[in-house]
């Protein structure tokens, strides 16, 4: 089983906030010591944070639900209940955080420690202390906490490196990061030999580092399904700079120049942005008599290609991999590409100046059931009732009065129900009264 986990859908619950108190101040030499219930706790927030310790969603395989804590309920003499604490979840960098549902980005967590609240944690409910005015000095009267977030949420990592090595299957990717970094990746001379992108650091003599990353599976087609590499296509979009290798021996008997613009059709398939980047062009197994027929006639195509495109010809580092020729020269040359060029996003950054406009969603929805039964719905009023502690009339009497500000009971008028009728509001029922 791979190591590597580049996708992963977990569900997130934020904590629900302690409840308030009803509670009255009862001591000797008091006896007019009034409501003294306190306000409950705040719930847990479910945050994410970056942890550059990490490469893959591995930890995500079977830990699959983060629920944070609730908060504490208030208590009597005017106590308030203590805040949860946070629940921390470390993630890779790299990873993009979206809502399963609507496919909406949560956030791109990219930097060593960077945060983000995925999901809220609920206020305390209020305890009666909080309602007490002169006409009612002493409520029994007091709020369930708020219920936290619940989300369902789709994790996508895309590696972090400088360098991408493309080409296709055994060209040699594999051998020549085994060589340039401390990276151990499997080495064998079939096709799909590596299954999973390898990261490896290069240390170069002046000092200069750069983290170089392997992508597995490029192929006609890959863009399309074909292969492995639609699966890794998107590790690219982070890479500053690319290092496109050819198999110039033509060992599998595929047609060195074919085998090149395969891979550029990919990748403008999957996003024309991508060809922007910078690209090494390295011709390898030059230890071999077919590389060195073959590559003249290469060159002479690559020089065609990108004066037809209207571009610089790139320069072809000729090395061979498995006798590690060429490889200090390439190398430099790697180092100072990334030292000398600008990232380019496949996507255009957003202007910072947005217009937003609020949708209105209704507060409750009016749904008939059959003859004389209906249900109330909606996220708003579902939370009031929630935050209602049921186990008190006059919490139940301002939740009532709530309701009827609200409209609903104009609502359900207007639907046709009539008195006496059943009328369903979460796991709550109460009798339409007109």
């Amino acid at each position: 089983m791979s190591t590597f986990l580049d996708r992963a859908k977990v569900k997130v619950i934020a904590g629900k906030g302690g409840d308030g108190m009803v509670a009255f101040l009862r001591e000797k030499y008091r006896p007019d010591g009034g409501p003294a219930g306190g306000d409950g706790g705040r719930g847990g927030d479910v945050i994410f944070r970056v942890d550059e310790g990490l490469r893959t969603l591995m930890d995500f395989r079977y830990n699959r639900q983060f629920k944070a804590k609730n908060g504490e309920n208030g208590m009597s003499k005017s106590k308030y209940g203590a805040s949860a604490e946070d629940l921390y979840v470390k993630v890779p960098p790299g990873t993009s955080v979206f809502e399963e549902s609507t496919g909406r980005l949560i956030a791109d967590l990219v930097d060593h420690g960077q945060e983000v609240i995925v999901a809220k944690g609920g206020r305390g409910g209020r305890g009666n202390i909080r309602f007490a005015t002169h006409k009612n000095p002493a409520p029994s009267i007091a709020e369930n906490g708020e219920p936290g977030e619940a989300l369902e949420l789709q994790l996508e990592l895309k590696v972090l490196a400088d360098v991408g090595l493309i080409g296709y299957p055994s060209v040699g990717k594999s051998t020549l990061l085994s060589i340039i970094s401390n990276a151990k990746p499997k080495v064998a001379d079939y096709q799909f030999t590596t299954l999973v992108p390898n990261l490896g650091v290069v240390k170069i003599d002046d000092g200069q580092e750069f983290v170089v990353a392997d992508m597995p599976g490029l192929i006609e087609g890959a863009s399309e399904g074909v292969g492995l590499g639609i699966d890794f296509l998107r590790h690219i979009e982070r890479t500053k700079i690319l290092i496109h290798m050819v198999d110039m021996a033509a060992v599998h008997e595929r047609d060195p120049f074919e085998d090149f613009l395969s891979i550029m059709q990919e990748l403008a398939n999957y996003h024309p942005r991508l060809l922007e980047r910078p690209m090494l062009i390295v011709a390898n197994k030059m230890d071999l008599d077919e590389a060195k027929e073959n590559l003249p006639a290469f060159s002479q195509k690559i020089t065609d290609y990108y004066k037809e495109l209207g571009l610089s010809v790139p320069v072809i580092h000729q090395i061979s991999a498995w006798q590690a020729k060429g490889i200090d020269a390439l190398m430099k040359a790697t180092a100072e590409l990334v030292a000398t060029s600008v990232f380019i996003p496949i996507e255009e950054k957003e202007s910072e100046h947005k217009n937003y406009t609020m949708e209105e969603t209704p507060a409750f929805t009016v749904r008939k059931i059959e003859e004389g039964y209906w249900e109330l719905e909606g996220e708003k009023i579902v939370k009031l009732y929630k935050m209602t502690n049921t186990a008190h009339d006059e919490s139940l009497q301002r939740f009532a009065r709530q309701l009827r500000s609200m409209g609903v009971d104009q609502a359900l008028r207007e639907a046709g129900a009539k008195d006496g009728d059943t009328v369903y509001l979460d796991n709550y029922q109460f009798e339409f009264v007109d």
